[in-house]
């Protein structure tokens, strides 16, 4: 089977396919599992190799698929596995060991490192000081590799454009006005009309900032504790998974951003340390 071709369906997965995509003959059968997922479709691949088999290759996989949801998300998440932090050292990204995108209709699949046995998300897990620690680490590792105009130009990107702005804020504040009405028990009148003074003046300052380069970045844009991966036993790596912008979606930014999507106040605290190389200090 060629492995040019997107997978749509896991009943397109095969032992031709497999082999090719880890670029070995090894694999004599496998299992599949299916996962719970929003926006894609997600499998687990249990691997069986021959007995004589010797070398590092994984034992289980993780197989992503885009490709009911089409217009939703372009090749973001694609270049984000194979492409812009490909050079980078010690990346906190999980291997990916294939990946294809088509752009009529959009689809993609990943087929992805599976690091289920010794690290999870952080959804359900309070945040300490540690765990502000590793992701501003990580972080500053991906935004450093893009950090300035020069850097951006490599791969045709550049600072935001007002349009991009305009764009991305018309999709963002039709939401305001039901979202204030659905926690008006929960907050202070007071909240309602600042924030609504926030989305009246803030874009223009936001247009007003793009004048002075410094900052920019390649941002994730969607860090949430559900896309961090922490170690199980407290150390290793923290992974940075899942960069699915939409059409609408701010790519490159100030990479404080991403620092304030992630929610964890212990970050702030970190930021004054002297420790992060030295973009992430400049946020």
């Amino acid at each position: 089977m060629h492995t040019d071709k997107v997978i749509t369906n896991i009943n397109q997965i095969n032992l031709d396919w497999l082999n090719s995509a880890l670029a070995t003959d090894s694999i004599q059968n496998f299992a599949i599992e299916a996962l719970n997922s929003s926006n894609s479709q997600i499998t687990k691949i249990q691997l069986q190799y021959q007995s004589e088999t010797t070398g590092t290759l994984p034992a289980s996989l993780l197989l992503k698929i885009c490709a009911d949801n089409n217009d939703i998300f372009g090749e973001s998440e694609v270049n984000y596995y194979i492409r812009d932090y490909i050079e980078l050292a010690n990346r906190p990204i999980p291997t990916c060991y294939h990946a294809r995108y088509a752009e009529n209709p959009r689809r993609y699949h990943l087929l992805l490192e599976d690091l289920s046995i010794s690290h999870c998300d952080n959804r359900r897990i309070q945040p300490t000081l540690a765990y502000g620690c590793a992701v501003a680490k990580a972080l500053a590792t991906l935004h450093a590799h893009w950090w300035g105009v020069e850097k951006l130009r490599v791969i045709d990107s550049n600072i935001t454009s007002q349009t991009e702005i305009e764009r991305y804020v018309a999709h963002v504040q039709p939401g305001l006005l039901p979202m204030l009405e659905e926690i008006k028990t929960e907050i202070d009148d007071s909240w309602k009309s600042l924030l609504m003074d926030v989305f009246e003046n803030h874009p223009h300052k936001m247009i007003e900032r793009t004048k002075n380069p410094s900052g920019f970045t390649l941002i994730h844009g969607d860090l949430n504790p559900g896309n961090v991966l922490s170690p199980l036993n407290g150390n290793g790596k923290t992974y940075l998974i899942d960069r699915q912008p939409f059409d609408w979606s701010l790519t490159t930014w100030l990479g404080v951003r991403d620092l304030r999507k992630n929610k964890v106040p212990a970050i702030r605290e970190y930021l004054g340390s002297a420790d992060l190389p030295a973009p992430a200090l400049n946020l």
